[in-house]
């Protein structure tokens, strides 16, 4: 029985052997292939190119014109007729103040002007009757000066009339004052109802022009006093950019110069045309910056207080600039493949900077004349042969 278990052994043995010695054959028609001698990409010398100095101004949009609606009188608010986002159109009734208590202001100037306007009649006649004795004082004056001449009459009688003169030209004089002091009266009152009856108009709110209601600070019911703000409204018709520019910088900025404005917000990347309306003549003193005010066509999509951002020539530079398809990124790393003098693919790593259109800035890992592959394929690796295509 050990024989026959010593024979099976040996059996199982060989088979085992036969396998693997099968195993390390490889039949034909299945050998992977290599690595390639060499792979055929585009091939570029880094070269410096002048590219224009780009300042990133940032700003606010605004409306081109901004509103706060006070009130000029002292009342309840009767009704508010909008509310925010409302539009509204020139002379639309915004907001009503209670009108009585003005009202009763306009009829007590309005007494006010008929009392004084028969103060003033009453000054005319007593001035009239001065001016009438005034002239009898004086014919009487002059007629007992020709009789003391002819010693027809007495000094004392002379004297007399004399005195009766010149106490009926006073009258006449204080008679003058009196109506000229009558007529300023008429003038005030004349002036009170006017204002009375501009504070009866004031009660009513109107909207100056085309626009619409971008906040509404009161409700009715409210007591509103002279410059209480009720309504702030944006006049329809366009925007503009309010931006800020340092003091080093505002030398490239002038009025008309035509402006590229990009708003983040908008999902449209498209740039709004824009032109430099107005440049502040004095820099905030904390920032030594300037306000610029660019002019903006009408968009529906803008609104106030939405970021704007525009690129601004300030001067030109030499800068390493390459197509953005030889950057090369791999997990965390940035770089590019570097062509040695052996027509193999280096792997580098470099710090890259702004875009302009298709090419990117290098700051750092790159000099000029070094060959690089344009647009790396895919099983491009560190170490591989490259063959410049033509």
């Amino acid at each position: 029985m050990a024989k026959h278990l010593l024979q099976g052994l040996g059996i199982l043995l060989g088979v085992v052997l036969l396998f693997l010695g099968c195993g390390d054959k490889i039949k034909p028609g299945t050998t992977e292939p290599g690595p390639a001698a060499s792979i055929k990409v585009g091939v570029a010398v880094a070269e410096v190119s002048t590219q224009p100095f780009v300042y990133e101004a940032v700003g606010t949009i605004m409306a081109q014109a901004v509103s706060t609606l006070s009130s000029k009188i002292m009342g309840v608010i009767k009704s508010v007729n909008v509310r925010e986002g409302n539009p509204v159109k020139q002379g639309d009734v915004l907001v009503v103040l209670d009108k009585r208590q003005v009202e009763s202001g306009l009829r007590q100037s309005e007494a006010g002007l008929s009392e004084a306007g028969k103060a003033v009649t009453a000054a005319a006649s007593a001035r009239n009757a001065a001016e009438a004795g005034a002239k009898l004082a004086e014919a009487t004056f002059k007629r007992y000066q020709k009789l003391l001449k002819e010693e027809s009459a007495t000094q004392q009688e002379f004297e007399e009339v004399e005195a009766r003169h010149r106490q009926a030209q006073a009258v006449l004089a204080q008679a003058d004052a009196m109506l000229a002091a009558a007529k300023s009266r008429v003038q005030q009152a004349e002036a009170g109802v006017s204002s009375a009856g501009i504070s009866e108009k004031d009660a009513t709110i109107l909207a100056p022009y085309d626009g619409i209601v971008t906040a509404k600070m009161i409700n009715a019911g409210d007591l509103a006093s002279p410059g209480t703000p009720l309504l702030t409204l944006e006049k329809t018709g366009g925007f503009q950019a309010e931006l800020v520019i340092p003091e080093h910088h505002i030398d490239a900025v002038r009025v008309g110069q035509a402006m590229d404005i990009s708003i983040p917000a908008q999902s449209d990347s498209t740039l709004i045309k824009g032109v430099v309306e107005t440049i502040s003549p004095m820099a905030d003193a904390r920032s030594r910056s300037f306000m610029v005010k660019v002019i903006l066509p009408e968009t529906p999509m803008l609104r106030s207080g939405m970021f704007a951002r525009v690129n601004i020539p300030v001067g030109e530079g030499g800068m390493l600039l390459i197509p953005e398809s030889a950057v090369v990124t791999q997990g965390q790393l940035t770089g590019f493949f570097m062509v040695d003098e052996g027509a193999v693919a280096r792997f580098r790593l470099v710090r890259t900077g702004r875009t302009f259109g298709d090419r990117i800035e290098i700051i750092s890992g790159m000099k000029p004349g070094i060959r690089y592959v344009v647009s790396p394929p895919a099983g491009l690796k560190n170490g591989i042969k490259i063959e410049a295509a033509s």
